[in-house]
């Protein structure tokens, strides 16, 4: 963040100056207390399980040029505050989080020159994020979201801490219902954007599809020219939503459409694909002016040769050569937990994917596993999926069926009611119970498998991040 005084930042958010008008503050925006460092501004959050407000005054003492506080602060805090040269402020209507996307907001508006993409969908879209600015980062100097700082907190922060000389900044936005992309593109203004695709994720809040599709179509809201590149979304053509954003989202915005995919009409498209035995890919992508270039991705999977498209088409719309952007891609690692190929020095390669999940994601992290190499035997353990609404048991049967059609050797179920929903949609396409086993716990789990895992398995663990499935693969590398 350039350095602002705190009078220029209560200005620009509407929060109250308690304390301290010309300090400047010029560090680092951090929402943990134990973060603070001198210069930095402390965003006092009230949470469930802890309210920063009660930690102001330490992050005063660790050299936090300013606090804002969603309540009243302590007489410590203001005494600290005036004898050392801080500053206190009170977010306007006690809302920490408005406060940070007006401060983004206005950070934003001081670098005009940034070339700024946004990333959404319900699967692929931190994956697309990472790829997306490693094809950047082969012209630009390029910051992008770290983590699961895709929210209305995690992406003003991105924002807000980007490095002085950031050229290019690449921001995954997520959502559980309707207007928050809405928030985070208006305070980032992208240029670029990306939306994955539309699934079964937040169907619990959001309620159909349809209301999936307009919650990321938000993205759009704004889009702005900068940098001499006109306003770009990328798009797969083959979700059956794609039709739907472009003709009543892009268009009415004058917003240019790429579309990624095999369609002989695609901007950019996939004319052929080869698998390894580790299941990674090799791809031939043909572009719409006539380039033809190879990608070979390290990535198990050949979702991830969508993603891929979608980085490149963007990267292409910045002035980055496909080419450069290709090499890129094919150097580059995913965030952990997302496909991560590891193995045991007893020699079991676990895939560790237990970042998220949902019913596409599984059914893609599945068929990693049913063609990666393998000289012993598939075990796939699957925990639950969250946010999926009314029908969360039908579709956790499914995953279950389709993990059975793979014939896997070894399918393991973890979770109460959803785990036990998994087993029985693979018992119902016929999966032999001897195969099948299920367990209420990761711990359970994971007392049960370890002794039994051999040389040469590969297994595969795959569920959504509250389900606790890390652990689970902490165990089996451990």
């Amino acid at each position: 963040m350039k350095a602002l005084t705190a009078h220029e930042m209560a200005a620009q958010t509407g929060a109250e100056l308690l304390v301290g008008a010309e300090t400047i503050v010029s560090g680092e925006t951090v929402i943990d207390s134990r973060k603070a460092a001198p210069g930095a501004l402390f965003v006092a959050f009230k949470g469930e399980r802890s309210d920063g407000n009660l930690y102001a005054l330490k992050a005063l003492e660790a050299g936090a040029a300013a606090v804002v506080l969603s309540d009243a602060p302590g007489e410590d805090a203001v005494a600290y505050a005036r004898d050392h040269g801080c500053a206190l402020l009170r977010a306007e209507g006690d809302d920490c989080e408005e406060f940070l996307l007006r401060l983004a907001a206005y950070e934003r508006s001081l670098h005009p020159d940034w070339i700024v993409a946004g990333v959404t969908g319900s699967v692929g879209k931190t994956t697309t994020k990472d790829m997306l600015a490693a094809a950047l980062s082969a012209r630009y100097r390029t910051h992008a979201t770290a983590g699961n700082y895709n929210n209305l907190i995690g992406m003003p922060l991105t924002l807000l801490n980007a490095p002085a000389d950031t050229e290019a900044l690449v921001l995954e936005m997520g959502m559980d219902g309707l207007g928050q992309i809405d928030r985070m593109t208006r305070a980032a203004r992208p240029v670029l954007a990306a939306i994955t695709n539309v699934g079964v994720s937040h169907l619990m809040h959001l309620k159909t599809r349809e209301n999936i599709a307009r919650a990321k179509a938000e993205i759009i809201a704004g889009m702005e020219p900068a940098c001499g590149i006109e306003p770009t979304l990328a798009i797969t053509s083959a979700n059956d939503f794609t039709e739907f954003i472009v003709g009543q989202f892009a268009e009415p915005a004058h917003i240019r459409t790429l579309t990624v995919g095999s369609r002989s009409d695609d901007d950019v498209r996939q004319a052929s694909l080869v698998v390894h035995h580790d299941a990674t890919t090799q791809a031939e992508l043909a572009f719409a002016d006539g380039t033809s270039i190879p990608l070979d991705l390290p990535i198990p999977g050949t979702s991830s040769v969508i993603d891929a498209m979608l980085a490149l088409a963007l990267a292409r719309a910045a002035g980055v050569d496909a080419r450069d952007a290709a090499k890129a891609l094919s150097e580059m690692k995913l965030t952990s937990m997302r496909l991560d190929v590891r193995t045991t020095p007893s020699g079991v390669r676990v895939i560790d994917d237990t970042y998220n999940a949902s019913p596409a994601s599984m059914a893609s992290s599945l068929s990693v596993l049913g063609t990666m190499a393998c000289s012993g035997r598939r075990i796939a353990v699957l925990g639950e999926m969250f946010e999926l609404g009314e029908d969360e048991l039908q579709m956790h049967a499914c995953v279950g069926a389709y993990a059975a059609a793979l014939g896997l050797d070894l399918i393991v179920c973890i979770g109460d009611e959803l785990g036990h929903a998994i087993a029985e949609g693979a018992r119902t396409v016929g999966y032999s119970e001897d195969a099948l086993l299920v367990f209420d716990s990761v711990s359970d789990a994971l007392d049960a498998l370890v002794p039994v895992l051999c040389e040469g398995d590969v297994l595969l663990a795959k569920a959504s991040r509250a389900s606790g499935l890390d652990a689970f693969v902490k165990g089996v590398l451990a």
